[in-house]
């Protein structure tokens, strides 16, 4: 039993190594300083309890799909709740990105948030679609009503 513990773990790890997902994530300081997210000062919450986000976006080039994806917590919680995604064009144009979604009704109410977005590209390694980080920015904000 022990044995077969021990092939396990070296097989996965053999695996993460072959399809590069054992690399340290990309950080904010390793990013291109060419691509940026951006997230607009003002959210809505509607009277359903959806959420729209926007700001704007830059990336350069990819190989697979882009999306900006983003995330929304109040107060002193910590839990995120993700609002929507968008796919993103990679030009090295400056684009507008609008994210709505309805995490759950009265979890969001106006008033001071913190969103964070990300652009993010699924590249293939080894058949595997993995993600790679463009750019990454988080914002207070204030979310109202509308």
């Amino acid at each position: 039993m022990r044995v077969r513990s021990l092939l396990g773990a070296a097989a996965g790890a053999a695996l993460l190594a072959l399809t590069g997902a054992g690399a340290a994530p990309a950080t904010a300081s390793t990013l291109a300083p060419y691509e940026s997210v951006t997230v607009d000062a003002v959210g809505r919450v509607a009277a359903d309890g959806t959420v729209t986000l926007s700001g704007t976006y830059r990336c350069a080039s990819s190989s697979g799909p882009v999306f900006v994806s983003s995330s929304v917590r109040q107060g002193l919680s910590t839990t995120r709740y993700g609002v929507g995604g968008t796919r993103a064009v990679c030009d090295g144009i400056v684009h507008r990105w609008v994210n709505s979604g309805r995490p759950a009704p009265g979890v969001l109410v106006p008033g001071a948030a913190h969103v964070e977005a990300t652009l993010m590209e699924l590249r293939t390694f080894s058949g595997l679609p993995l993600p790679t980080f463009h750019a990454v920015s988080g914002q207070d904000i204030t979310l109202t009503q509308g």
